[in-house]
């Protein structure tokens, strides 16, 4: 049996970020922990592309997640040019339809300040002058943010797992994890080997409840699975709009997406998404997935807190339109008529790629409103990581690491090699 210092599950953005860092500050034996065969192959790289600027998250409650994204902007912008990954200035609005939600958007401009946007960096506009930038596009008025960026973070993900290995770390692939035995080594089992760890990270993405609960942690929670689904403009159509488009959310406290026009790094125009319920993070298609999953995913429903939030009647509103979204391009088409009012279904004609988000509820039927993180003597637990959660991966990592520097996880000597990017100057 193959043993460890530390065992990350789960190659996404996230653990392969970890990964670097710690194969950058210590000569350890470190594992990355993944059940598809390389990294990236879900929502790290089935999301939009862009780098978000957090002049929409309150600095009171999502301080830490705004100021990875503060930070994280030109770690990849230096990453991008390094390694010739494509970093595209698309500019974003941030769209409102009324005065109460112009409301929404003076406050944003207060929060882009304190969260360490340039004043010249954000612009609260009229619905008049925006429409002078962008002729196509009709509201009450909008934020105009021009530091917002369209890029790879597959690519990315890519990159580092490169560095990684070159540092001696080991991306064990193929890899499902069926259970966790926790003595003063966790010993972890698949279905055709095992291994030990002194220290289990867990960054599993749409599986990280799971394997948090695999070690005992968090079993009052319970998760629901959404996938989002976008249409790609025709050529024709692609410029009808030059700039990224978001909207003010209407019901904040669900996680859908409220629609947008997105400017990809690729040059491509999506709209979307919606958020249609289904029963695993990887059902990218079709509403059921395997049905041994539906099943399970049906009685941890009944069973579980989720029942109490299937009950409330705003969200069985909410997902039947969502669903409904899904089923006809018509009645995505009409949401994003709201601010593009001049698009038509005809403009599109091929899908977009669908990603999956998998908020975690809480034992009183409500989403999660933020990262949760749980540890254990041995194990260290990152759950519910979601938007901006690319974007800001690389300075939240180094925050992770410092945290587990900090609470003896990581009673190991420093020894640091040569780094793209400087931890010290960033996880302080």
């Amino acid at each position: 049996m193959s043993k460890y210092d530390i065992a990350i599950i789960g190659g996404g953005i996230l653990g392969t970020t970890i990964s670097y860092w710690l194969s950058t500050l210590y000569d350890l034996k470190i594992c990355v922990i993944e059940k598809e065969q390389d990294v990236a192959m879900h929502a790290s790289s089935r999301n939009t592309g862009v780098v978000h600027s957090p002049f929409y998250l309150n600095p009171d409650t999502k301080k830490v997640l705004a100021k990875s994204a503060i930070l994280s902007y030109e770690m990849w912008k230096k990453l991008a040019k390094d390694r010739n990954i494509p970093w595209k200035n698309t500019g974003v609005f941030e769209v409102g339809f009324d005065e109460k939600q112009h409301k929404s958007l003076e406050e944003y401009m207060k929060w882009g300040e304190r969260n360490g946007i340039q004043e010249d960096e954000l612009e609260l506009l009229e619905g008049k002058d925006i429409s002078k930038k962008e002729p196509n596009v009709q509201c009450y008025s909008g934020i105009y943010c021009k530091r917002e960026v369209s890029t790879d973070f597959g690519l990315f993900t890519k990159e580092l797992k490169k560095e990684s290995e070159r540092n001696g770390i080991k991306f064990l692939f193929g890899k499902k994890v069926n259970s966790i035995e926790k003595n003063n080594d966790c010993i972890i089992q698949f279905d055709d080997s095992q291994i030990s760890s002194k220290i289990i990270i867990n960054c599993a993405g749409g599986n990280s409840l799971d394997i948090a609960q695999k070690c005992g942690l968090a079993t009052d929670y319970s998760d629901l699975h959404f996938r989002g689904e976008y249409w790609i403009a025709d050529d024709e159509y692609n410029d009808l709009v030059k700039t990224t488009i978001y909207t003010v959310a209407e019901f904040k406290g669900y996680p859908f997406l409220d629609p947008h026009w997105i400017k990809k790094a690729n040059g491509q125009s999506e709209i979307g998404p919606n958020a249609v319920p289904v029963p695993s993070p990887e059902t990218y298609s079709g509403y059921l997935g395997d049905i041994t999953t539906s099943l399970s995913k049906l009685k941890e429903i009944i069973t579980g807190n989720a029942l109490k939030l299937l009950a409330d009647p705003e969200f069985l509103s909410l997902v039947s339109k969502e669903w409904l979204s899904s089923i006809s391009k018509a009645a995505m088409i009409k949401r994003v008529q709201k601010f593009v009012p001049k698009i038509r279904p005809e403009h599109f004609s091929r899908r977009g790629i669908a990603g999956i988000r998998s908020p975690v509820i809480t034992p009183n039927g409500k989403f999660l409103s933020d990262v949760m993180e749980l540890e254990d003597k041995n194990s260290y637990h990152i759950i519910n990581y979601n938007s901006p959660g690319a974007t800001g991966s690389p300075a939240y990592s180094a925050f992770v690491i410092k945290k587990l520097q900090e609470k003896g996880f990581l009673d190991y000597q420093a020894k640091p090699k040569k780094s793209i990017w400087d931890f010290d100057s960033i996880a302080i």
